[in-house]
C-alpha cells in the first residue's frame, strides 16, 4: 500500500477537520456522519484512492485487508455509532452502521422487543460489518442471517451519492430488491451508513440444555425431534465436541458441565413468551427414548444458562487455542443439514491421512447446515510440518466441500482469505454476473479491492 498523495490528505482535514484523520501506515479516516463519508468517498473517487471499510474489527476473512499496489484509506465508521430510533409498533430499530450488536439488542429489551442476530463477538462486531459479512450466529435457524433482519439500508455509492432505501415495508414488489446486492457484498459495491433492522418478539423465557449425544449421525433425527417437540421455539442448536469442551475446562480452570460425556454433545436453546421447560423436557426424553441422548445437563437458573453458553462462546480456536490457532486450517463452511455428519467425518479422515497427528474437530451451527471445523497442529515441534502439509489438506477439504454442494464462507464473508479459493463453487457465469455489477456500480474499484471477487483467469 502507497500513502494516500497529500493533497487528498489536505482535503480530507480541511473537510472533516485534523482530528478525523489518524496514523499514516495506514491512514485512518473517521467521518461523524453518512454526508462526512459521501465527502470522503468523493475525495478518494477524485484522487483515485481506494476505501477500505471497517467495523468493529472481528472479521475473520481478511475483509479488511488494504491492498498492496495502491494508495488507499481505512475508513473507519466507529464514530456512526447513533441508535437513530426505536419503533416497538413498527418492530424495527433503526441505527448507523458503528452501533454494536450488544447496543442493538439491549435496546431492543429495553421496549419488549428483540433484536434476534446473536454471536461471541456482540460486544465488538458492527451492524455495518455485520450486513457487510451477511453474518449469521446462533439464532440462524429460528431467526435467519442478517439479511434476514434488515427491512432497508442506507448507502454511500462509489461516485459519492447517497442512496436512502430505509423502508419500513413489510412487503415492497415495487422493483430490484437493491439492498440485497450490498449485504453480503463486503464493501465492494458502496459503504453502509444505516439501516432500518426487524424486531422480533421477546423471548423472557429461555431455556438451554448441553445434551451428550451418541454420534454425528443422530444430528439429523434430533433436529427433526427438537422441530416436532418444540414448533417455532427452538432458537439454537449447536455441535459442540468433547475435546473441545475439554479445552475451555483446562484454559479457564472451570468444571465439565456434563457428568456423563460423550465424543459429541449438542447445545440446544428454546426461546418463547411463554415457559418452555415442558417442551424442552419433552425434546429430551423423546431423544433418550430414540436411543439417541445419553445424558444431559439442563439450564434451570440464568447463571447455568449463561455457564453453557460461555462454554460455545469460548471454543472457537482463537480462545481454546491462542498459541495455533493462527497456522491452522479454519473453515467457515456449510453443507446441506442432511450431510453434515458425513462433511465432519470425511474432514477427519483427510486430517488423519494428509496431517496425522494434527488436532480435528467440528462445531456450530447444525441448524443451519453451519460447521466450522478446525485443524491445527498440537505442539510447537509440530507447526512447521504442519506448514509444510497444510495446503494439501485444504485443497482436499474445499474440493469436498464443492463435491457436497456445500459453500467455503457461510457467515464469515470470503475477503481475502477464501477470494482465490471459491471459484469452482460457482459457474462460470455467476462470477461474470458479480464482475457485472461491480463495474457497474464502481467502475474505478474503488470500494474494497481486491475482495470476494476471484481474480479473472488470463
Amino acid at each position: 500500500m502507497t500513502t494516500p498523495p497529500a493533497p487528498f490528505l489536505d482535503e480530507i482535514i480541511a473537510t472533516l477537520g485534523a482530528d478525523s484523520v489518524v496514523g499514516d501506515d495506514p491512514v485512518v479516516v473517521r467521518p461523524r456522519s453518512t454526508a462526512e463519508v459521501a465527502a470522503v468517498v468523493r475525495s478518494c473517487r477524485d484522487h483515485g484512492v481506494a476505501i477500505v471499510p471497517r467495523g468493529g474489527d472481528t472479521g475473520l476473512s481478511g475483509g479488511t485487508d488494504l491492498p498492496v499496489d495502491r494508495s488507499a484509506i481505512v475508513l473507519s465508521l466507529d464514530r456512526l455509532d447513533l441508535i437513530e430510533s426505536v419503533d416497538p409498533d413498527r418492530w424495527t430499530i433503526t441505527a448507523q452502521a458503528g452501533v454494536t450488536i450488544q447496543a442493538l439488542q439491549e435496546a431492543a429489551t429495553g421496549v419488549d422487543r428483540k433484536f434476534a442476530p446473536d454471536w461471541g463477538a456482540r460486544g465488538t462486531a458492527t451492524i455495518g460489518g455485520a450486513i457487510a459479512t451477511d453474518a449469521g450466529g446462533n439464532n440462524v435457524v429460528r431467526y435467519g442471517n442478517l439479511r434476514d433482519n434488515v427491512m432497508g439500508i442506507e448507502v454511500v455509492l462509489a461516485d459519492g451519492r447517497i442512496w436512502d432505501g430505509r423502508r419500513a415495508l413489510r412487503k415492497d414488489s415495487s422493483g430490484y430488491d437493491l439492498k440485497q446486492l450490498f449485504i453480503g457484498a463486503e464493501g465492494t459495491l458502496g459503504v453502509v451508513t444505516s439501516a432500518v433492522l426487524r424486531l422480533v418478539p421477546a423471548t423472557p423465557y429461555t431455556q438451554s440444555a448441553l445434551a451428550a449425544i451418541t454420534g454425528l449421525d443422530a444430528l439429523m433425527p434430533l433436529l427433526a425431534l427438537a422441530h416436532e417437540q418444540a414448533p417455532a421455539v427452538l432458537t439454537a442448536f449447536e455441535l459442540m465436541p468433547d475435546v473441545a469442551i475439554e479445552r475451555v475446562c483446562s484454559r479457564y480452570a472451570v468444571t465439565h458441565p456434563m457428568p456423563n460425556r460423550a465424543e459429541h454433545h449438542l447445545l440446544v436453546t428454546l426461546a418463547s413468551s411463554e415457559p418452555v421447560t415442558d417442551m424442552l423436557t419433552a425434546f429430551l426424553h423423546a431423544g433418550s427414548r430414540a436411543g439417541l441422548i445419553t445424558d444431559a445437563a439442563v439450564a434451570a437458573t440464568a447463571e447455568q444458562e449463561s455457564s453453557l453458553w460461555f462454554f460455545r462462546d469460548e471454543i472457537p480456536p482463537p480462545r481454546a487455542y491462542p498459541d495455533h490457532h493462527a497456522v491452522g486450517l479454519k473453515l467457515d463452511t456449510a453443507v446441506p443439514i442432511d450431510r453434515i455428519s458425513e462433511f465432519v467425518q470425511r474432514v477427519g479422515a483427510l486430517a488423519a491421512t494428509l496431517t496425522p497427528g494434527a488436532h480435528c474437530y467440528g462445531f456450530g451451527h447444525v441448524g443451519d447446515g453451519n460447521i466450522h471445523m478446525m485443524v491445527l497442529p498440537t505442539d510447537d515441534g509440530a507447526v512447521d510440518d504442519f506448514l509444510e502439509r497444510k495446503p494439501v489438506l485444504q485443497r482436499a477439504v474445499d474440493a469436498l466441500v464443492f463435491e457436497l454442494d456445500g459453500t467455503l464462507s457461510a457467515e464469515h464473508g470470503l475477503g481475502t482469505l477464501l477470494r482465490d479459493r471459491v471459484e469452482p463453487q460457482k459457474p462460470p457465469v455467476e462470477w461474470d454476473l458479480m464482475r457485472t455489477l461491480k463495474a457497474a456500480l464502481d467502475p474505478a474499484d474503488l470500494c474494497n479491492p481486491g475482495k470476494m471477487l476471484p481474480p479473472v483467469q488470463s
